[in-house]
């Protein structure tokens, strides 16, 4: 019997054996740095290397052309749907929502706590 566990959770998830051995075998001389990518500075080049070859990664993999650009922040989801109307939406132009879900139901939410949000659409 396979002794791996297989985690199907949203996040993090299973991630090929290959990957792993990969990341296991740079987990102390990182591309040949001397350091692990845990100890690196995200202002490093060696860092930005990484970061920067990840977006061009995701951009090809989405058809994505110059005019996006690709961002990584922590939090997910439920962090995000505050972040956006806090940097993107005002009381003069506020965010519009198709409340359909628990997901678009929470962004919602954030944006209401705001002031900024309204429903243009809903399943209920």
């Amino acid at each position: 019997m396979n002794e791996r566990i297989y985690n199907f959770n949203p996040g993090p998830a299973v991630l090929p054996e290959d990957v792993l051995k990969e990341v296991q075998s740079e987990m102390l001389n990182f591309h040949g740095t001397g350091m692990s990518i845990l100890e690196i500075s995200h202002r490093a080049p060696a860092y930005d290397e990484v970061h920067q070859q990840a977006k061009a990664d995701i951009k090809e993999l989405m058809g994505l052309g110059d005019d996006y650009d690709i961002i990584f922040t922590a939090g997910g989801a439920s962090q995000t749907f505050a972040l956006i109307p806090l940097n993107f939406a005002t009381e003069s132009h506020p965010g519009s929502y198709a409340l359909s879900g628990s997901f678009s139901q929470k962004a919602y939410e954030e944006a209401v706590k705001l002031g900024v949000g309204t429903v243009a659409a809903s399943t209920k």
